[in-house]
């Protein structure tokens, strides 16, 4: 499978539908990527609709404009579609004026995607400042999770989606320390927090079995370490309630750290990448006692 490919595809569609939420024309097709880009879109209005009144600083502004014209330059956005293809209109072939055709859609595509990006940059300077303290409850509770969501739809790869959960996880906790005395607010974010420690966990522990390379496993053990202390932390002037609830979360934990030593195991004996997975990934078998 051409993941390039695909990524270009996804690239040219999120411009198309950027396009339409902007009042472009509308294009009557759809794609399976369409769910997961329509949400994106979604905060993409949600950031120009709900942006907060900030002055953005200009050294932001003049880096910005810099980063924006060296991906320009290095990405071909601006360059007519003859020139991309190496042919004029008077020499193309009826071949090469198609390729010409398909390589003018993929430049304004990237253009799109380009002016997305300083739209959503210069919107999230100021609107992630506001909405990075929020907690359930507040205004802007919504619009954090859903630049969560973001930069989950632009992570390159189930090593960095491994990590931006855990990286939730931990928002999560700092989350819950916040909302002692309210049992239905704390249990419901310890629950997200166990969710996004699962998912993180099982996507850092499959790359680690598929490659064979336990650097998966260290993030998810510094992260078990770091994580426990803090939920520890939760007991104090806990209810009766909520420490049962903080335990469960422990326990997790717990569990997590003892899968991460046993895939660990199997990977420094050699084993194949488990075929049993669950919530937390692979499944791996015991080295034989010989080894």
């Amino acid at each position: 499978m051409d993941s390039d490919l695909f990524s270009r595809r996804r690239a040219a569609r999120f411009a198309q539908l950027l396009d339409e939420a902007n009042g472009g024309r509308r294009h009557h097709v759809r794609s399976r990527a369409d769910d997961q880009l329509t949400a994106l879109v979604a905060v993409g209005r949600r950031l120009v609709d709900e942006r907060p009144d900030v002055e953005v600083d200009q050294e932001f502004r003049t880096g910005l404009r810099a980063m924006l014209m060296a991906t320009a330059e290095r990405e071909g956005v601006g360059v007519t579609a003859g020139a991309a293809t190496g042919t004029t209109p008077a020499t193309a072939t009826s071949r090469g004026s198609l390729l010409g055709a398909v390589t003018a859609r993929q430049v304004r595509a990237r253009g799109a995607i380009l002016v997305g990006i300083a739209a959503g940059a210069v919107a999230l300077s100021g609107i992630s400042a506001a909405s990075e303290d929020a907690v359930p409850g507040d205004a802007l509770y919504g619009m954090k999770r859903s630049t969560e969501r973001a930069q989950l739809a632009l992570a390159s790869s189930d090593l960095g989606r491994g990590q931006l959960f855990l990286d939730f996880a931990r928002t999560r906790l700092d989350e819950a320390a916040t909302l002692h005395g309210d049992l239905a607010g704390f249990s419901a974010v310890l629950d997200d927090m166990d969710a996004d420690t699962r998912q993180g966990v099982r996507l850092l522990t499959t790359t680690a079995a598929q490659r064979s390379d336990p650097a998966g496993l260290d993030a998810v053990n510094t992260f078990v370490a770091g994580q426990r202390r803090a939920v520890t932390g939760l007991l104090d002037g806990a209810s009766r309630a909520e420490r049962d609830r903080t335990r469960r979360s422990l326990t997790l934990l717990d569990t997590i750290r003892e899968r991460s030593d046993a895939l660990r195991a199997a990977i420094a004996c050699e084993l194949p990448a488990p075929a049993a997975s669950d919530a937390l990934g692979p499944a791996p078998a015991s080295c034989p006692a010989d080894r």
